[in-house]
């Protein structure tokens, strides 16, 4: 396993925020698996949804997460999406340590509820679509993660030190199965 970090969770989890800083701390390198799919095309992600389609979008975002997940020292900040394709889980196990950063639905919501560059939020009903795209993404995020953070109304700093506190607790559970 790669001394990586990769965290997943629905938009609005906290995933870039919490992934920059935690990055910081932990001397890794950071990398926003949306930000690099931005770059590399030159546009932003509502703009290839509207050419090229959610499809288009996770084809691209495919093969970035398999490069990113193959970089040593890095922490990734995944797109919300990003565990709908099996290649994709596959690479987030493989890549390091996975951390499901965990919120409700209305939590999200108040996060993001003014956000116009998220296409999938641009819905009649947003709430209920972040209902939906929870229950039907949370069994996935599960799947892949080795820790699951909630990232409710707590602050980035509690946070980041409950991850780092999480984090030693998981290195020192494999150092003592190694050495059985």
């Amino acid at each position: 396993m790669q001394n990586n970090i990769i965290l997943v969770g629905l938009m609005g989890a906290g995933k870039s925020t919490i992934g920059r800083q935690l990055a910081r701390r932990l001397n890794l390198t950071f990398y926003d698996s949306d930000k690099v799919v931005e770059e590399r095309t030159g546009v932003s992600i509502p703009t290839i949804f509207a050419v090229e389609g959610e499809a288009g979008f996770r084809e691209r975002e495919e093969q970035v997460i398999a490069e990113l997940t193959a970089l040593p020292n890095t922490l990734i900040a995944t797109g919300g999406g990003s565990v709908l394709r099996e290649s994709n889980r596959e690479h987030i196990k493989a890549g390091g340590t996975v951390i499901y950063l965990r919120a409700s639905a209305e939590q999200l919501f108040q996060r993001i509820r003014h956000d116009k560059t998220r296409p999938l939020m641009q819905t009649a009903n947003p709430m209920q679509t972040l209902r939906d795209l929870l229950k039907a993404r949370e069994p996935l995020y599960m799947e892949v993660a080795d820790l699951i953070m909630p990232t409710g109304k707590q602050k980035v700093n509690v946070i980041l030190r409950d991850i780092h506190a999480k984090l030693k607790q998981l290195q020192d559970v494999t150092h003592a199965n190694a050495e059985s």
